[in-house]
C-alpha cells in the first residue's frame, strides 16, 4: 500500500532472520539426513508402520472428540450467564499453556491404581474400578482435557461474534435451539473448525509427555516417544532418524492441507456477553455439559495442587537440587520468552512493512517451521548436529534448549503479534508518513503502546511453554543440567511420587500466574509508557 511508512531496515532485517531460521532447520535436517544416510546398513527393531498407525489412531480420535467437547462447552457457555463465568472463559483459556505432564499427573492422581476415583470405591463398595488412566484411554482423556477446552475457547469466541441484530431476529422468530444451531451457530464456527483440528491433530501427533507418562508400554507408544527411547534407552541412532523422518513427512502433509484453510485466531480475552432465551430443557443440557467440562478440566488441575501441596512439598523444598532446577527453569524460560519476542518482533515488523504479497508470506513461513519439525525431531536434530561438530551435548544443552524453545513459542507469537502489527501499519500509515517518524519513533510511540497486552500475551505464552516443556530438555539433560519437568520426570521414574506431585503444583501455579500475570504487566507498562 502507499500509505505504508518506507521501513527497509525492518523488512531487511526480517529477511535475515527468516533466512537464519530456515537455515538453522536446514542444519537440523542436514545432521538427521545425514546420520539416516551413514547408517543404511544398521538394524532396527523398531517398527514403524506399527508406530504411525498408533500415532495417527490416537491423534485422530483425539482431533474428533476434543472439536466434540469444545462444540457443546462453546456451546454452554455461550448461552449461560452467571457469577463467575469470566474466571472459568479464561480458565479454559489457559488450557494451552498448561503443561501436559501436569494434566497426566492430576489424572493419574484421580484415575490411577491408588488415585481418588479407586481409593473412594474400594472404601464404599470393596473393590477398585480399574485403571483407565493407562494406555489408550488415558492417552485420550489427557488430551480433550487440555484440546477440548482449547477448541472450545476458540469456538466461543466466533459464537460470540454473531450480529445482534442476528440474534434479535432469530429470537423473534421463536428458532428452536437446533434450528439455531444450523442457521446461526454452525455457519459463524464452520470456517474455524477446519484449521482447528489440523492444529488439534497436530498438537496430538507430536505428543510427548501425555503419552510418556500414560502410554502404559510399547503397545501404545508414538513416534516422539519412540524416538525418546530409541536415542536415550537404547541409543538406536539409526531407528530414531527414520522415525524422526516419518514425523517430519506426515506433520509437513498435515501443514500444508492446513496451509489452505482459513486460519484460527488466537482467543485469550474476555467473552462478550450475548442474550438468547433458551427453552428450559436446552438450559439444563447446557448446565450438565459445563458442569461435566469443569470438573473434567478442574478435577485434575485441583488434585495436583492439593496433592502437591500437602504431602511432599517441605521434603522437595529443602533439596538443593530442587532449586538448581528452579533457577534453571526460570533462566531458561526467560531466555526463551525474551527470544521469542525478539524474533516475532523482527518477523512481524518487516512483515507489516511491507506490501508485497510474495514477501509476506516468505515472511511467515519460517515462524512456523517447528510444527513440521516437532520438539523431540527437532532435539534430535540439535543433538546429531553438535555430535558432528565434535561439541559435547552436555556444553551446547543450555544453549540448545533456549533456542529450541523459542522456536516452539514462534508460531503462537506470531499469530499473536502479527494481526495487530499489521493493523497498525495499515490504519496508521498515512499519518506516520505525514509525521515523518523514524521506525523507532514509530514503535515507541505507535506501536509499543498499543500492543502492550499482545506482547504481554506473547510473554506469557513462550514463558510457560518453556517452563513446562519436557521433550526439548529430554535428550539434552543430565544429572547437573535438568529443568523442573525433567525432574518432576525422573522422580516419577525414581517412585518419589511426593516430589512429583509438589513439582507438579509448582508449574501448574507458575504457569497460570505467568499466564494471568505478565499481559497485565505489560499493559500497564505500555499504557505508562504512552
Amino acid at each position: 500500500m502507499l500509505t505504508l511508512p518506507h521501513r527497509p531496515t525492518r523488512i531487511a532485517t526480517a529477511i535475515g532472520l527468516a533466512l537464519s531460521i530456515v537455515s538453522l532447520i536446514a542444519l537440523v535436517l542436514w545432521a538427521i539426513l545425514a546420520a539416516a544416510t551413514g547408517s543404511e546398513g544398521a538394524a532396527s527393531r523398531i517398527d514403524v508402520p506399527h508406530l504411525l498407525r498408533m500415532t495417527s489412531l490416537q491423534a485422530s480420535l483425539t482431533t474428533v472428540l476434543s472439536l466434540g467437547v469444545g462444540m457443546a462447552l462453546a456451546w454452554a457457555l455461550n448461552r449461560l450467564r452467571f457469577p463467575g463465568r469470566d474466571l472459568l472463559v479464561g480458565l479454559f483459556a489457559s488450557a494451552i499453556v498448561t503443561p501436559g505432564m501436569v494434566v497426566a499427573f492430576g489424572l493419574l492422581a484421580i484415575w490411577g491404581r491408588n488415585g481418588w476415583i479407586n481409593r473412594a470405591s474400594e472404601a464404599l463398595f470393596g473393590f477398585p474400578l480399574g485403571n483407565p488412566a493407562f494406555g489408550l484411554s488415558g492417552i485420550l482423556l489427557a488430551h480433550v482435557v487440555l484440546d477440548g477446552a482449547f477448541a472450545a475457547r476458540i469456538l466461543l469466541a466466533r459464537l460470540d461474534t454473531i450480529p445482534p441484530n442476528l440474534l434479535k431476529t432469530g429470537q423473534s422468530l421463536a428458532l428452536t435451539t437446533w434450528q439455531r444451531f444450523v442457521i446461526l451457530d454452525w455457519p459463524a464456527m464452520r470456517g474455524t473448525v477446519p484449521g482447528l483440528a489440523a492444529i488439534i491433530f497436530l498438537l496430538a501427533f507430536t505428543s510427548f509427555p501425555i503419552v510418556l507418562l500414560l502410554g502404559g508400554g510399547p503397545a501404545n507408544q508414538t513416534l516422539e516417544v519412540a524416538i525418546y527411547a530409541a536415542v536415550r534407552q537404547d541409543f538406536d541412532l539409526t531407528g530414531a532418524v527414520r522415525l524422526a523422518l516419518t514425523q517430519i513427512g506426515v506433520c509437513s502433509a498435515v501443514i500444508l492441507i492446513a496451509a489452505a484453510l482459513a486460519p484460527v485466531p488466537t482467543s485469550f480475552g474476555s467473552s462478550s456477553a450475548q442474550t438468547w432465551r433458551d427453552r428450559p430443557a436446552a438450559r439444563t443440557i447446557q448446565a450438565l455439559v459445563l458442569l461435566v467440562c469443569t470438573i473434567g478440566f478442574v478435577l485434575p488441575l485441583a488434585s495436583v495442587l492439593v496433592d502437591g501441596l500437602t504431602t511432599g512439598m517441605g521434603r522437595l523444598l529443602a533439596q538443593p537440587a530442587f532449586w538448581r532446577a528452579s533457577l534453571a527453569s526460570l533462566v531458561i524460560g526467560t531466555a526463551s520468552a525474551l527470544l521469542t519476542l525478539a524474533l516475532a518482533l523482527g518477523l512481524g515488523l518487516g512483515r507489516a512493512a511491507t506490501a508485497s504479497g510474495v514477501m509476506r508470506t516468505l515472511l511467515s513461513m519460517p515462524a512456523f517451521a517447528y510444527l513440521a519439525v516437532p520438539a523431540v525431531v527437532l532435539s534430535l536434530g540439535f543433538f546429531l548436529l553438535v555430535r558432528s561438530l565434535g561439541i559435547a551435548p552436555a556444553t551446547a544443552a543450555p544453549y540448545i534448549v533456549v533456542l529450541a524453545n523459542s522456536l516452539l513459542a514462534l508460531p503462537f507469537a506470531m499469530a499473536t503479534l502479527g494481526p495487530p502489527l499489521e493493523a497498525i501499519a495499515q490504519t496508521r500509515g498515512k499519518l506516520i508518513r505525514t509525521l515523518g517518524l523514524s521506525g523507532w519513533r514509530q514503535f515507541m510511540a505507535v506501536e509499543y503502546p498499543l500492543l502492550g497486552r499482545d506482547i504481554g500475551v506473547m510473554l506469557a505464552l513462550a514463558f510457560c511453554f518453556s517452563l513446562g516443556d519436557l521433550g526439548v530438555i529430554a535428550l539434552f539433560g543430565t544429572q547437573d543440567f535438568q529443568t523442573l519437568p525433567l525432574m518432576m520426570f525422573r522422580s516419577l521414574g525414581s517412585y518419589r511420587s511426593n516430589d512429583a506431585a509438589a513439582i507438579a503444583a509448582i508449574l501448574l501455579l507458575g504457569t497460570v500466574t505467568a499466564f494471568i500475570g505478565l499481559p497485565r504487566l505489560f499493559q500497564r507498562i505500555a499504557n505508562a509508557a504512552h
